[in-house]
């Protein structure tokens, strides 16, 4: 299915979003990854349903996925917003916009590789991973999609991929150095 893309301006303290939505966060950009429709066989006929999966992020490191089911798919769109934004987040992104290391997030039968890029490179990813690096603001980035194909899978490996990255600071308070040496 074709990757849809709006942006969603966010009211004062979270606009009726739930608890931890309004934290002074202005604009999200959502974009649908896959619609698909779902044909449950009953004894008077055929039931129809609807679902969507859906990343939303700022631009500015914070991301999220959800999954909304619904009867139509506008009402599965929302829940699947409204899903990625209670479960978003934060993904360390370099000054010109990639990420600090070389790293490859698994999920089920799915990985996705994702290398740091030099400035100009843009984003090389499938339409499921494009999407998710957009809506989190990596401009540059190089990206393969290994092994499983569904969306679900690749959607997934790459979250697991994106939370496990860290950042240089992080690193190197781990390791026990200061600012000075690093």
């Amino acid at each position: 299915m074709a990757i849809a893309e709006k942006t969603h301006n966010q009211g004062p303290a979270g606009a009726g979003h739930g608890a931890g939505h309004g934290d002074g966060q202005g604009e999200f950009k959502d974009q649908v990854i896959y619609v698909g429709r779902v044909t449950k066989v009953v004894k008077g006929g055929k039931n129809f349903s609807f679902s969507a999966l859906v990343v939303v992020g700022d631009g500015r490191g914070k991301v999220g996925f959800g999954l909304g089911k619904a009867l139509e798919v506008p009402s599965a769109i929302k829940k699947g917003i409204e899903s990625a934004k209670r479960n978003m987040i934060k993904v360390p992104v370099t000054p010109n916009a990639s990420i600090p290391h070389p790293i490859t997030g698994n999920f089920g039968s799915g990985s996705v590789l994702m290398k740091p890029a030099p400035e100009g490179t843009g984003i090389i990813a499938g339409a499921a991973v494009r999407a998710i690096m957009e809506a989190v603001g990596i401009n540059n980035v190089l990206t393969k999609s290994l092994g499983s194909s569904n969306p679900h899978n690749v959607v997934r490996a790459t979250f697991q991929g994106l939370e496990s990255l860290m950042d240089p600071y992080t690193v190197s308070v781990n390791r026990g150095l200061d600012q000075a040496e690093a």
